[in-house]
């Protein structure tokens, strides 16, 4: 079957390996988002994929240091916990990937270098790009935004706890309206939380598509690479 979508920027937050520990790295849940990325590398796709650290620390987070810098770049570190946990469960499964840093680390990681990347994904390697931008002030939503971009993905799939973009939090409001489609500046006007300002603009100013997910069902990914409409889809406007 024909791929909509041959190469991939797959979005998590760190709360997806949390799972229902709520916090740090849970077995289960790793295993989980380890056998979604096979099979979308087995489906035929090249993935970029980038993970937050909410899981671990936050780099919003002042309950540990007051100076934000120095959260921001604690938050950067718990990225790369997160990418070489993943690195090691898609090893579990045959499958190869390396986890290049927005940072310097390279006794645990490449840094970031657009051609190596690129040269990693077309030889069927899953690129997990960890450590943010490098930079403090942005955010992981930021990174993929732009780590989509420099590879030349053709979607940026957000994975959620949810089934897609609603007007407000389905979690707290139930009667929070289900958005199939909407347009990057409707995100941006109604401040819908679908990913920092900065990553829509972003993608809109570049017309790179966003698909938001939920991650908790296995099929969902699978069946957005074969063309079905799951979850939401953040684009312009498609003019009548």
């Amino acid at each position: 079957m024909t791929l909509r979508y041959k190469r991939i920027l797959l979005k998590l937050s760190g709360e997806v390996l949390a799972g229902q520990k709520g916090y740090g790295i849970d077995p289960a849940a790793l295993a989980s988002l380890a056998l979604s990325v096979r099979d979308t590398c087995l489906a035929g796709s090249q993935v970029g994929l980038v993970i937050g650290g909410g899981n671990i620390q936050r780099g919003t987070d002042a309950k540990i240091t007051g100076d934000r810098v120095n959260a921001d770049y604690m938050g950067m570190l718990a990225t790369l916990i997160n990418a070489l946990a993943l690195k090691d469960a898609l090893k579990e499964l045959d499958i190869e990937g390396c986890v290049m840093s927005g940072l310097d680390v390279p006794k645990i990681a490449e840094t970031f270098v657009r051609e190596s990347a690129l040269e990693h994904l077309e030889n069927g390697r899953v690129v997990i790009f960890a450590g943010g931008t490098g930079s403090p002030f942005f955010t992981t939503d930021t990174a993929a935004a732009l780590r989509a971009l420099e590879i030349g993905a053709e979607v940026l799939i957000k994975a959620t706890k949810v089934n897609g973009v609603y007007d407000k939090d389905p979690v707290k409001f139930s009667d929070a309206k289900f958005l199939g489609e909407i347009d990057y500046d409707e995100v941006l006007r109604l401040n819908i939380k679908v990913m920092d300002s900065t990553a829509i603009s972003l993608c809109r100013e570049n017309n790179l598509e966003i698909r938001v997910i939920n991650i908790n069902d296995p099929q969902n990914l699978q069946n957005i690479l074969h063309g079905h409409n799951v979850g939401s889809t953040v684009r312009a406007r498609r003019r009548a």
